[in-house]
């Protein structure tokens, strides 16, 4: 497999979107931007949202739908690799933030549901029918972290629920080729979790004490971080592994195949290209973004460009 370095020197950098024109937009959580990428060199900064932009997705109206963290303290690890901790002494709280992409114009969406504040909104995808699921992986502090959550929302800014609590620690999510089911990955359980859609935001009733059905979980000490789907219906967990990351390819029986890159943490994935098959891959504590050929083509978003 050839690798390609698309771009280096980026702020741990997420939440690639795979642009019609060869760019690539991603956040960089630790510059608290919304960048576009060109490789080569060549970059430029959209917006600056401050906080944590942690995820990011093109929505029905062209605009860049970003889940916003509320920022980090930041660890500086041997190799001059960053590390995310535990929440900043300034933090605020968590949002959804909506950026134009001509005018660079943020406007905040959501940073409560019911009453209650958004902790950490880690991740997004949009169904075909325009709203849009995000996982709320929650904040540490000291001894204490918060309890997780998924939600589904509309882009206009009117309408947030909750569909999916207790979760503990939910990353990245998508959605099936036939949007039948929704996707999460749990981060320190380094488990993929299935979630049956009935309606647009809506989920099936928990048959038991909580909702969900494993799909997969691994061995040892390997932690999931975000996900994209193939188009075969194969979902691409970005894996985090201390020793060297990869990305988990999982089937919809459990089993899995793994793709080792040079960074321990392999945080994204992202599927571009004619054919769906380049694969971009963020190695956020070196700051890169890589890209490769992927054996099979990736499923195309809602609304992608």
């Amino acid at each position: 497999m050839t690798v390609r370095e698309i771009a280096s020197g980026l702020k741990f950098p997420e939440g690639p979107i795979a642009m019609a024109d060869g760019s690539v937009i991603l956040v960089e959580i630790a510059r608290g931007t919304l960048t576009r990428v060109w490789g080569g060199g060549k970059s430029e900064v959209i917006a600056t949202l401050g906080g944590g932009p942690n995820g990011a997705a093109l929505g029905p109206d062209g605009a860049v739908y970003v889940t916003n963290n509320g920022g980090f303290e930041w660890h500086h690890l041997p190799g001059d690799m960053l590390f995310p901790g535990d929440r900043p002494h300034d933090y605020t709280t968590g949002r959804i933030e909506r950026v134009d992409l001509k005018t660079g114009k943020v406007d905040r969406l959501y940073d409560k549901c019911d009453g209650l504040r958004l902790n950490g909104p880690n991740d997004l995808v949009f169904d075909k029918h325009g709203g849009f699921y995000f996982t709320d992986l929650g904040k540490g502090y000291g001894r204490l972290h918060d309890r997780g959550a998924v939600y589904y929302a509309t882009p206009d800014g009117k309408k947030v629920k909750e569909v999916v609590f207790p979760i503990d620690m939910p990353n990245g999510c998508g959605l099936s080729p036939d949007e039948k089911t929704l996707y999460v990955a749990q981060t320190m359980a380094g488990r993929l979790q299935k979630f049956d859609i009935v309606a647009p935001g809506e989920l099936a009733p928990p048959t038991g004490f909580l909702q969900g059905t494993c799909v997969c979980g691994l061995p040892d000490l390997q932690l999931f971080d975000s996900l994209a789907v193939e188009a075969n219906g194969r979902v691409c967990v970005a894996t985090i592994v201390l020793t060297g990351g990869c990305i988990t390819s999982i089937a919809g029986d459990g089993s899995y195949e793994q793709t080792p890159f040079p960074d321990p943490l392999v945080t994204n994935i992202c599927f571009g290209g004619k054919d769906m098959k380049t694969a971009y891959i963020c190695c956020s504590a070196t700051g890169k973004l890589l890209a490769t050929e992927w054996p099979r083509p990736g499923l195309k978003l809602n609304f992608s460009a």
